[in-house]
């Protein structure tokens, strides 16, 4: 992609994703990611209804007159992206690809972050972790990793969530919000590496899929290619077997992403190419109150 076409690109997606999260996904953001404990914020004095508890006896002991301490939330968190490179974002039968939704996603969670006063972190993956770019604040460094999004070229073309899993986990020793934003399409095993990694850091799962891979249309034979592996062949989509078995594929491979995330209490999402992202991502914040 020229430089030119790139500038312009993160331009329009900025615009439109600053736009959101200042508008739409601000408060919900902040209500639905809480930040991690609480700090010291000031010393009054004691009014009738306070918790006793929170009397603190040095400033009442020299002032002859009970204070206690107000405590706030610590706002700030380390927002992580793990998003998914894989060959299979590639595709797309609508006005975008895969690519395109999740990059959107991305950003908008990212510009939801800063707006908020965290650090925002990104992990590219595909069957091999592909690129940490370590968390950081400010409009500048989201708009960085919106460029690497838009122009990265993975290595590998595969899937390997646990992989990507246990990588975060041994990486980030503070307890983290975690974003995964990927169609899912992995059977391997990742269900115990999402347990513990959700036991220590807050894991959230964003699916992004194409209506197209639910179904097999009925068009006679098609030339299908495995955007992941690069295998080409002949596909008679005119036998009901064949769709048949397309069809059981896309229900196997979501019953298992979907048992991994139940077993592991992980809050998903499943969000298509075709619609507009906003509605669902809301619903997933505000079932998170």
């Amino acid at each position: 992609m020229e430089t030119t076409d790139l500038i312009k690109k993160v331009r329009q997606i900025e615009i439109k994703s600053r736009g959101l999260s200042a508008n739409i996904f601000a408060g919900s953001y902040k209500t639905a990611f809480k930040g991690h404990g609480m700090s010291f914020a000031e010393v009054r004095e004691y009014q009738y209804g306070d918790d006793v508890r929170d009397i603190d006896w040095n400033v009442t002991a020299r002032q002859n007159k009970p204070h206690i301490k107000i405590f706030e939330e610590e706002r700030e968190m380390t927002v992580m992206l793990l998003i998914d490179v894989s060959g299979s974002r590639e595709f797309g039968t609508t006005s975008q690809t895969k690519q395109d939704q999740i990059t959107q996603i991305a950003a908008t969670l990212a510009f939801s972050g800063i707006q908020n006063n965290d650090k925002i972190g990104v992990v590219f993956f595909s069957d091999r972790i592909e690129k940490f770019i370590p968390p950081q604040k400010g409009k500048k460094h989201v708009l960085a990793i919106i460029s690497e999004m838009i122009k990265y070229k993975p290595v590998n073309r595969g899937t390997d969530i646990d992989n990507v899993i246990k990588y975060v986990s041994n990486a980030q020793k503070k307890r983290c919000t975690t974003f995964i934003i990927s169609d899912f399409f992995d059977m391997h095993d990742y269900k115990q590496s999402l347990t513990i990694a959700n036991s220590k850091h807050d894991i959230v799962a964003i699916q992004v899929y194409d209506p197209r891979e639910k179904e097999l249309p009925n068009i006679g034979f098609m030339k299908v290619r495995d955007a992941e592996t690069g295998a080409e062949r002949w596909v008679d989509t005119s036998s009901r077997r064949t769709r048949e078995a397309y069809a059981q594929w896309w229900k196997d491979t979501n019953e298992h992403m979907k048992n991994a995330f139940l077993h592991s209490r992980v809050d998903s999402v499943s969000i298509s190419t075709e619609e507009d992202f906003v509605p669902p991502l809301l619903g997933l914040f505000k079932k998170r109150v």
